[in-house]
Formats: C-alpha cells, sequence, structure tokens
C-alpha cells in the first residue's frame, strides 16, 4: 500500500502537468486514504504541496511569457485574503463532533470529505464538458468587470482554504470570460494564483497543526518532480482527450468518496 500511495503523489503532479486546471483535486484523497492522515490536516498538507507544485508550474509557464503577474495580484487580492481568513479562523473552529440527528451522526471528517466529493463531481463535470468543447473566445471585454472578478476571488479563496484544491478548474474559465486571457496565460496566470493562495493560506496554519516535515517534503518533492513529467507528456498527447478521461476518472473517486462517507 506504501508504494500505491507514493506512486498517486507522483500522480498528483504528473496530473497537474498535463491537465492543468483539477489535477491538484488528488491530493487530500490521497493523503486520507493511502497515507491515513486526517481530512482537516490533510487539507492543510495539501495547501503545500499544490502550492509548490504550482509555484515550479508557475515558473515554467512565467519564462515562457504566459503569466499575467499583474492580473494574479488584482485577482489574488479577494482570493488570498480569503484562503488565510479561512485557515486562521473558520478551520479551527470546526468541531470534531458536528451534530447527531437521530441516530445518524455528522462529524467533521464526514463533512469535509462529502465537500471534497462534491467539488471532485464539480471538476470531473467541469473537466469533462470542457474536455469535448472548443476553446472559449479569447477575446477581451471591452471593459473588466472587476466587482464580479473580486467576488469569484472570495470564492475560489473560500475553496481553496477550506477543502485544501487549488480551484484551477475555476479559475482558467473565469480568467479566460472575465479577464480575456488567451488559454494558455489563463493556464499560467492561474498556476502563479494558485501557489499564492496555497502557500498563504498554509501560513494561516501555524500553531494549528503538528506539521511532520519530513513527510510532507518528501511527498512535495515526489509531486513536484510529477509536474515536469506531466509537462513533457502533455506535448505528445491531446490534452483535449486528456482532459475528458480525466474528468471521468474524478468522477468515479469522487463519487465513491461521497458514498463512502455516506453509507
Amino acid at each position: 500500500m506504501e508504494v500505491v500511495a507514493y506512486l498517486a503523489s507522483a500522480l498528483i503532479g504528473i496530473s497537474l502537468g498535463l491537465v492543468g486546471g483539477g489535477g491538484s483535486i488528488l491530493t487530500v484523497p490521497v493523503l486520507v486514504y493511502l497515507f491515513g492522515i486526517p481530512p482537516l490536516l490533510s487539507t492543510s498538507y495539501s495547501l503545500f504541496i499544490v502550492g509548490c507544485t504550482s509555484l515550479v508550474g508557475a515558473w515554467q509557464n512565467y519564462r515562457n511569457g504566459l503569466v499575467q503577474v499583474k492580473t494574479a495580484f488584482l485577482f489574488g487580492i479577494s482570493s488570498v485574503s480569503t484562503v488565510w481568513l479561512t485557515r486562521k479562523f473558520l478551520i479551527p473552529a470546526i468541531p470534531q463532533h458536528i451534530a447527531t440527528f437521530d441516530h445518524f451522526e455528522l462529524t467533521e471528517r464526514m463533512l469535509m470529505m462529502v465537500l471534497f466529493a462534491i467539488l471532485m463531481l464539480t471538476a470531473a463535470i467541469a473537466m469533462i464538458r470542457n474536455g469535448k468543447a472548443e476553446e472559449p473566445c479569447e477575446k477581451a471585454e471591452e471593459k473588466l468587470n472587476l466587482p464580479k472578478l473580486l467576488f469569484y476571488g472570495v470564492g475560489i479563496g473560500l475553496t481553496t482554504g477550506l477543502l485544501g484544491a487549488g480551484g484551477g478548474f475555476l479559475l482558467i474559465p473565469t480568467l479566460v470570460v472575465l479577464v480575456g486571457l488567451p488559454m494558455k496565460e489563463a493556464i499560467g496566470t492561474s498556476l502563479f494564483i494558485i501557489a499564492l493562495n496555497s502557500l498563504i493560506g498554509f501560513s494561516g496554519d501555524f500553531g494549528h497543526f503538528e506539521i511532520d516535515w519530513f513527510f510532507l517534503l518528501k511527498i512535495t518533492a515526489i509531486a513536484v518532480t510529477g509536474i515536469f513529467v506531466g509537462s513533457k507528456m502533455s506535448a505528445k498527447v491531446d490534452s483535449k482527450k486528456l482532459k475528458t478521461g480525466f474528468g471521468w476518472f474524478v468522477l468515479l473517486m469522487g463519487t465513491y468518496i461521497l458514498l463512502k462517507e455516506i453509507l
């Protein structure tokens, strides 16, 4: 099982390099079900792993001129602050036993994993649709809708902060539609935003969790290695078919987690 867990850790980076948005959705399930780490601590570890891996991917894209740094910081005004506040104040406030309904007990573990399963199902549907659809129009809007951009930033920040997922499957269409970035620049910019959200969000966990740094750095190194492999592979495969196939895989995983936690 340990070998499978480490191979799955490499898959986190490989999938992020291959499909961009949505790749980091694997991190929490790998940590919870293969390494046996509690869900809340897993979301913290996920922020660090996803943040470091996305930063490497963002740097690769930045060298190719595919990261809009100004846009990333503009978007990050609301998303980064929301992630940090969520990790600093909301996460510690979640009790281990939340409520009891007749003979049904709602625990912190069940809540987190059900919410994560719903996120996985949403991400899977988005990836399947995007894999089948034509690329969205790359023309910029005449006027940037700043209030809507900030609103989306809060939503993505809350998702990242609560569940430890990067939210790239939400970020990329937002950057294309609201900001008017070309698809390749949207992917590179989203990786930079994910890195900012995740690493700053992780700093909000200081004092709340006891971090096993040796384990965390080891898994991060494996995932970072995976993103280089994924980036090389992405140049040789059909990205649309790949994203559709990966979407179906995430859909099956999300369904399994939902059934496992509820039944």
